[in-house]
């Protein structure tokens, strides 16, 4: 705000905000001066523009904001206040506190508040009965301007500048003595004693500061015009402040009673002669190390003749020993300032080495702060790559995962995968039918769960292909007669690390029942053949015998183990290598799925000549051999001699 009215006005001028609070975490949020994206709802993108810089995801204050701003924790109740500032703002704080605290609070503003400075209290928030520290401003803004009342009393550190003996708070100890009906007689009475016999006297720290006043003291001390003091010294009327300096630090330094006589001091009436007396104080031993300073009353002294003689024997006039005794005063005044002096210049001198010392220290540490901030902007800028490049793997890795997913929901093959401790790491959905998993079973031991199998190895090995590392293929059928081929491999990781094993089962019950029908099917083709007179002959399409009935074995008088798995032209040392077969195997059969009534003759070492006719054709079995050629034999020798 003061920026923007500065802007409007063209009138740039510096300022200083001082930012205080009880909580130590608003502090130091507040001083960071970063904001979420949130706050433009509330704040106008003007603002936005000109007093903050996007930083990420959120807002950050401007330096030239920053800078003017000071952050401090502070407890407005028992910490010393700020001085001399314009504008004090505390609103809704004070209708947190009690009616006392307020009291104290109050005052403290109207102290810290330059002249004609102003107040700014909330909606529900007032001065109380400060009237004569403030005037109103602005009733319903509840903003007040400070006044320098003749009523207000000035209390520093529990002096009541205009005579009359008070505590800290500003209350009037002797009123409150002779009102309170508890206190009695002898204590009131002592009361009354001390403040109208007893000599005024003040209570000062080794510094000569004022930290308590009693009686009637405005005869000796008084105020003067200019910024206030609480020190004693700057009190003290015309003619007691050289004894005044001299006195107390001799007390000071000696830590002894310091006893001045006859001295004269200027009054508003005239002049008083008084005895100052300062005295340590030993008790209590809270008060140890303060001294008190009496100012006794005393009457004017009737001018006597002097011991002393003029050359000539007449007696020496009073004046001239009086102005001795001041001139006497005055040097010791003097001495006192020439040494105060000269401790003040050391003291100056090693203060002013310090701040060049914490000078030189500063500005090494804003160089290393220049540097950690290039340090961090650099550590930030690999932060967002880095963070760039896991959100891309955070994808990559999510879209893999969700890749896995539907693979195991689409597959209907069954996959558990286990630990090296045989605990369920993950299952496909088709698992469930082998073994009774939900997801909660993860975790769990694979022996502790109920198996839907007719098979109790799998634990046995799972850990024995952990032990050997060799895969392990098992048929294994379950309760609702399906049989399924379990394979059990070592899980490996990407380092090549035997992390668990992986087992899978797949369902062949058709591929099985088929390899029934098959098998029977060949047993009832192998049943017919075998009842066929004729020889007969299956070879596979590279011309090796496949099989052959009981009658080719009977007629051609061979055995089985003399013609399964041969070259059907290598049979009965190459008998079998007849031109005429080979033209209808080779040339003829390939051009045509059949052949009939095919006549051949042949000398057979067994059986003699033959004559054969020979019926072929040409079988897709769908079998892993492929094409088959049936290869019939009728012998027609008989029948020819016949003819």
């Amino acid at each position: 705000m003061f920026l923007e009215c500065m802007e409007e006005l063209n009138n740039h001028f510096n300022f200083q905000v001082f930012a205080t609070d009880i909580d130590n975490k608003a502090i130091a949020f507040a001083r960071a001066g970063l904001y979420p994206q949130g706050i433009s709802v509330h704040v106008s993108q003007d603002i936005l523009r000109r007093y903050f810089h996007r930083e990420d995801a959120s807002f950050r204050v401007k330096k030239t904001v920053r800078e003017s701003i000071l952050f401090a924790a502070q407890n407005v109740i028992s910490d010393p206040p700020f001085s001399k500032v314009d504008l004090i703002s505390c609103r809704n704080l004070l209708i947190y506190l009690s009616g006392e605290v307020q009291k104290k609070v109050i005052p403290l503003f109207h102290y810290a508040l330059n002249q004609d400075g102003f107040l700014f209290l909330g909606s529900s928030e007032t001065i109380g009965g400060f009237t004569d520290l403030f005037s109103v401003v602005d009733r319903k803004w509840k903003i007040y301007k400070r006044s320098e009342s003749t009523l207000f009393r000035a209390n520093v550190k529990g002096m009541d500048m205009f005579g009359e003996a008070r505590m800290f708070a500003g209350e009037r100890e002797p009123d409150r003595a002779l009102m309170s009906n508890r206190m009695n007689y002898r204590e009131a009475t002592e009361r009354i004693l001390l403040d109208n016999y007893s000599p005024a006297a003040v209570v000062i720290n080794e510094n000569g500061e004022i930290l308590y006043v009693h009686g009637r003291t405005g005869k000796y001390l008084e105020i003067i015009s200019g910024e206030f003091s609480g020190n004693i010294v700057g009190l003290a009327r015309e003619g007691l402040k050289p004894e005044l300096v001299a006195a107390t630090r001799k007390a000071v330094t000696g830590k002894k009673d310091v006893l001045l006589k006859g001295l004269r001091i200027k009054t508003d009436s005239g002049q008083q002669f008084i005895n100052l007396v300062i005295k340590p104080i030993a008790e209590p031993q809270s008060m140890k190390g303060l001294f008190v300073v009496l100012f006794e009353d005393i009457e004017p002294e009737k001018e006597r003749v002097s011991s002393k003689k003029k050359p000539d024997g007449t007696p020496e006039e009073p004046r001239i020993q009086e102005l001795e005794n001041e001139l006497q005063s005055t040097r010791e005044y003097l001495q006192a300032s020439i040494e105060e002096l000269e401790t003040s210049n050391e003291e100056l001198k090693s203060l002013n080495e310090e701040l060049q010392s914490s000078n030189e220290e500063l500005q090494s540490s804003n160089e290393e702060l220049e540097t950690s901030r290039e340090e961090l902007q650099s550590v930030n800028e690999e932060l967002t790559t880095v963070n760039t490049e896991l959100e891309q793997t955070i994808n990559e890795l999510s879209k893999k995962s969700s890749d896995i997913a539907n693979l195991f929901s689409s597959t209907e093959i069954g996959i558990i995968f286990l630990d090296s401790s045989l605990n369920i790491d993950r299952f496909t959905p088709a698992m469930t039918k082998f073994i009774n998993l939900i997801p909660s079973d993860v975790g769990r031991p694979v022996s502790h769960i109920a198996s839907n199998m007719r098979y109790e190895n799998l634990e046995q090995d799972a850990r024995e292909v952990l032990a050997t590392l060799n895969m392990k293929e098992v048929e294994v059928w379950t309760k609702k007669d399906r049989c399924y081929v379990m394979k059990i491999r070592p899980y490996r990781t990407i380092d090549n690390v035997i992390d668990g094993v992986v087992v899978t089962f797949m369902d062949i019950t058709e591929h099985k029942r088929m390899d029934e029908r098959l098998t029977h099917a060949l047993h009832y083709s192998e049943g017919i053949v075998n009842t066929v007179r004729e020889p007969m002959l299956a070879l596979t399409s590279d011309f090796r015998v496949k099989t052959a009935n009981q009658s080719f074995y009977r007629f051609f008088k061979t055995t089985k183990e003399q013609t399964e798995g041969k070259l059907i032209y290598d049979l009965g040392n190459r008998e079998w290598d007849i031109p005429k077969l080979r033209e209808l195997l080779e040339k003829i059969l390939p051009e045509s799925l059949e052949m009939e009534d095919f006549k051949v003759e042949h000398e057979f070492s067994a059986i003699g000549k033959r004559t054969m006719i020979l019926n072929a054709r040409r079988l897709e079995t769908g079998l892993d051999f492929g094409e088959m050629i049936l290869l019939a034999i009728e012998d027609i020798t008989e029948k020819n001699k016949n003819d």
